[in-house]
């Protein structure tokens, strides 16, 4: 059976045993003490005494002992945990401060060793246009003619040209007149176009050769000169 005494249940069958035979032998004292009659000759009488009642504070010495033993483990367990907790939240602070001391070293590593932009290379100049070219017969020497005069202001067309031409030399460059009244006169008639050499002088175009009877020097000179007493070479369709 399970006594109702706190701690009772957890002391030993001996001690049981003699916590029970002091207790019986404490109640019988008490019961039957002996106090002097008043007799002369000394008689005793016995009184009844009242048992004293049970005290079961004298036994809860160990379970206290107990609870002090349980309240202490439990007080060193939560200060054991706490000081764990301090220690891993240090831990994980220096970690996170080493881990941002190494991240803000490499970007001013990486900052430092950022290469210098080199200066926009200046946009290239657009290569110059191959200069036109001409075949060297009477179409090429027209078409460079034209050309010439076109830049210079000079009219006259194609077919213009291409005719007269025709009609003086028949295409041939080096072709000369020493009988009509200029060769009388001293100055006969040369070239694609037949221009004398006083007329060829003096409308002569920049940029030409001086020689006469250079087929594109030839042609612009005569061309020049209609221009100024016929308003073009087109409008010429006979000696001029």
């Amino acid at each position: 059976m399970r006594s109702t005494v706190s701690g009772y249940s957890r002391l030993t069958k001996v001690h049981k045993f003699s916590a029970a035979g002091i207790a019986a032998a404490g109640v019988a004292a008490l019961a039957f003490a002996v106090v002097p009659s008043g007799s002369a000759e000394g008689e005793q009488q016995a009184i009844g005494v009242k048992p004293v009642a049970w005290n079961a504070k004298a036994f809860d010495t160990e379970s206290q002992r107990d609870e002090l033993v349980k309240q202490s483990d439990t007080a060193a367990g939560r200060a054991r945990a706490e000081a764990e907790a301090k220690k891993k939240a240090a831990a994980e602070a220096k970690a996170k401060a080493e881990k941002e001391r190494a991240e803000k070293e490499a970007a001013s590593r990486s900052a430092a060793r950022q290469p210098v932009k080199a200066a926009p290379a200046a946009p290239a100049k657009p290569a110059a246009p191959a200069p036109k070219t001409y075949a060297n017969n009477l179409d090429g020497w027209i078409r460079e003619a034209l050309d010439i005069m076109k830049a210079k202001g000079i009219p006259g067309s194609y077919d213009g040209i291409y005719r007269n031409i025709m009609r003086e030399s028949t295409g041939n460059p080096m072709a000369i007149n020493n009988w009509d009244s200029n060769a009388v006169a001293g100055t006969p008639s040369k070239g694609l176009l037949q221009v004398i050499d006083p007329t060829f002088k003096a409308y002569h175009v920049d940029g030409t050769s001086w020689d006469i009877y250079d087929p594109v020097a030839n042609i612009t000179a005569a061309c020049n000169y209609a221009a100024a007493v016929y308003g073009s070479m087109d409008n010429v369709n006979s000696a001029y």
